[in-house]
């Protein structure tokens, strides 16, 4: 073989190819360069959709927080569907309208004893500090007694009226309490109308995908949804379940305002972590300022009613709710907390929900993880005849 033709290389003078091994080389260079390329991109990519969420942090929770309501009265609208003769979209405005109802009665029941309480808690309240304080100086422990008496020197100094606010103050909470309002609209349009166009839209999603992928990601679509909406039912259970327990308490005990103070524990109760101490707090506020003598007893109830909650509800309710080990719920408890504070906390254990339905879907196979296709068809035949296989005893056997 001529060797010029063997490097590439023609006969022809005027042939300047280069080798090829040069040109390999070169073509190598060039996927790698083309790979780098692609690789950098990608992560710039990243970047940019990791800070444009970040940045809009806000308009993300507002949309989570739409998507898991939807979620949670898919049933309800479904239900509503099937008897009676209504469209999807009146569907949704009957469960707002029932909705709505619901929160009017509840004001109408709390609001009003509230206002009242809040007067006679207010009147009542030096008097309580002055009883703490007079138990704090009868501690022998010096240590125990300046800390006690700080800690009531600190409350009655946040209990105390401010300064009447100033103009910039007032514009400034005004304009909070108008932001929440239009958050709170903005949340039930995305609802309403994530609910009466949401096949319409998985049906665009999906068509940018291939024909083939197409099942799988609309199935691992719904189970998402499936997940969330099983989450926010299940923690509206525990809420409710809390409520009426404390309730019920603090009505035996005679505290005042006890469906006021109900509320208040059940709605804590959403708060990660620190919910408890919250939903307890005006309580025992109450009862030191109004009733001292069941003080005490508030709080032996309250750890009792948190100790039911924690070791049957909480395992029963959420374990069949979203199905996520305890050990993963604390995890993103904390995650989310570090990223988002209270926000981040609130929406961690939904988030976690969706991911892990997100990964079952993708680890959904006929061969289990671990298991090659000999091990398979040895369990198959296994099954059929009840007589072990021998090839697969071999696959099995360590060399």
């Amino acid at each position: 073989m001529d060797p010029d033709r063997a490097d590439g290389r023609g006969t022809d003078p005027g042939d300047v190819r280069p080798p090829r091994s040069a040109r390999t080389a070169r073509d190598e260079a060039g996927t790698w360069f083309s790979r780098g390329v692609g690789f950098v991109g990608g992560g710039l990519l990243a970047y940019g959709v990791v800070n444009g969420f970040l940045a809009a942090s806000s308009v993300v929770l507002i949309f989570f927080v739409a998507l898991l309501l939807a979620s949670a009265l898919e049933p309800l609208v479904a239900r509503v569907r099937d008897r009676l003769p209504v469209g999807r979209g009146a569907s949704v405005l009957l469960v707002y309208a029932g909705f709505f109802a619901t929160v009017l009665v509840m004001a109408l029941l709390v609001v009003p004893g509230a206002l009242n309480q809040v007067g006679d808690l207010a009147a009542a309240l030096p008097a309580a500090f002055q009883r703490a304080k007079d138990f704090a100086n009868t501690l022998e422990v010096d240590a125990l007694r300046r800390s006690l008496i700080a800690i009531i020197d600190a409350a009655i100094a946040a209990t105390k009226p401010g300064p009447a606010p100033v103009a910039g103050q007032v514009v400034s909470e005004g304009l909070a309490i108008v932001n929440v309002v239009v958050s709170v609209a903005t949340i039930l349009a995305l609802v309403y109308f994530w609910m009466t166009e949401r096949a319409r839209l998985q049906r665009f999603v999906l068509s940018f995908l291939p024909p083939e992928r197409r099942g799988g990601t609309r199935e691992a679509w719904n189970a998402v949804e499936l997940r969330l909406g099983n989450w926010v039912r299940g923690q509206l259970t525990l809420m409710a379940a809390l409520a009426v327990m404390t309730g019920i308490a603090y009505t035996v005990l005679g505290l005042p305002s006890a469906l006021l103070l109900a509320l208040i524990a059940g709605l804590a109760e959403a708060v990660p972590i620190v919910g408890p101490a919250l939903g307890v707090g005006p309580a025992i506020l109450v009862a030191l300022a109004i009733k001292p003598e069941v003080l005490l007893i508030v709080v032996i109830a309250y750890v009792i009613i948190q100790l039911l909650e924690s070791n049957i509800l909480v395992p029963i309710v959420m374990r069949n709710a979203i199905g996520v080990s305890p050990l993963l719920i604390i995890l993103s408890l904390l995650v989310g907390t570090a990223l988002g504070g209270l926000a981040g906390a609130l929406v961690a254990v939904p988030t976690i929900a969706g991911l892990e339905a997100i990964l079952e879907r993708l680890q959904d196979r006929e061969v289990p993880v671990g298991e090659d296709s000999a091990t398979a068809r040895h369990s198959s035949d296994e099954e059929v005849t009840g007589e072990p296989n021998p090839a697969a005893a071999a696959v099995e056997t360590p060399s």
